[in-house]
């Protein structure tokens, strides 16, 4: 009984909230209509339209889109002569048209409360069936944000990776690890060419200070989470430093979006 009026407690509450603060869609701004207020990922129908999920078949390391048919897991060509630290990526959309918009308003707009629905756009992600066994464990998969360095985060004012993890950690209840620190101010990635990237992140990254943590990392399953994948140089990078210094026993990558 007491559960049941809880229940209702928390629903006539949610009504409430939503007569006096009305769901607007994350895309346009505009009002979501009453089919459109329960949806996982807050945005209108003609919005919903702009989102490209990335379904199979995709690369089976760095999860990018494949438009062909094919019948058989492939390495794109990005992949194809490369070796990974990280054991494969997966990501839920494709970085373009409306994904793109609402990362780009989140990460250098300051638009926070955009983080929510950049979570539900990850979260097809970790339909990969790759993922299930550890997802299904009571543990589950330990959460490791890319970091930024002290002087970005100050500009940006918080890590756009930090926020993902924590709203991805209140959904599925994982442990969150800020097990990396970027020891070293570097050029912003988008700017340079595959070769540039590798170069500018070479020992950029250092393993956390706190014991604790450290201690997590031995032999844990770990998603190393950020909002989108280009080259995977960065996320490779901190790939294997959790992996050659913290000793971790898997590391995915996991992103809103694949470029």
């Amino acid at each position: 009984m007491q559960w049941m009026v809880r229940n209702i407690a928390g629903s006539v509450g949610e009504a409430l909230l939503g007569l006096l603060y009305p769901r607007v869609c994350a895309g346009c701004e505009g009002p979501l209509g009453g089919g459109e207020q329960g949806g996982e990922i807050p945005v209108c129908s003609t919005c919903r339209d702009r989102l490209e999920r990335i379904t199979p078949p995709f690369c089976e390391r760095c999860g990018e889109a494949f438009d062909g048919e094919t019948v058989e897991t492939f390495r794109c060509s990005n992949c194809a002569d490369r070796d990974f630290h990280f054991d494969y990526a997966v990501a839920g959309h494709r970085a373009h048209t409306l994904v793109r918009e609402l990362l780009h308003r989140f990460k250098y707009g300051k638009q926070i409360h955009l983080c929510e629905c950049l979570r539900a756009l990850m979260e097809p992600a970790l339909d990969d069936p790759r993922l299930a066994a550890i997802a299904q464990r009571q543990d589950g998969w330990l959460l490791v944000p890319v970091p930024l360095h002290r002087r970005r985060k100050r500009e940006r004012g918080f890590n756009q990776a930090a926020e993902l993890c924590r709203a991805l950690a209140r959904r599925r209840r994982w442990k969150v690890a800020e097990a990396l620190r970027r020891t070293r101010y570097t050029a912003m990635q988008a700017r340079l060419d595959r070769a540039g990237r590798l170069e500018n992140l070479s020992g950029a990254f250092k393993l956390s200070r706190n014991r604790r943590i450290l201690k997590e990392l031995e032999g844990a399953d770990i998603l190393l989470v950020d909002d989108v994948l280009t080259t995977g140089a960065t996320a490779n990078e901190c790939a294997r430093v959790l992996r050659e210094e913290g000793k971790a026993n898997k590391v995915v990558v996991l992103t809103v979006a694949r470029r």
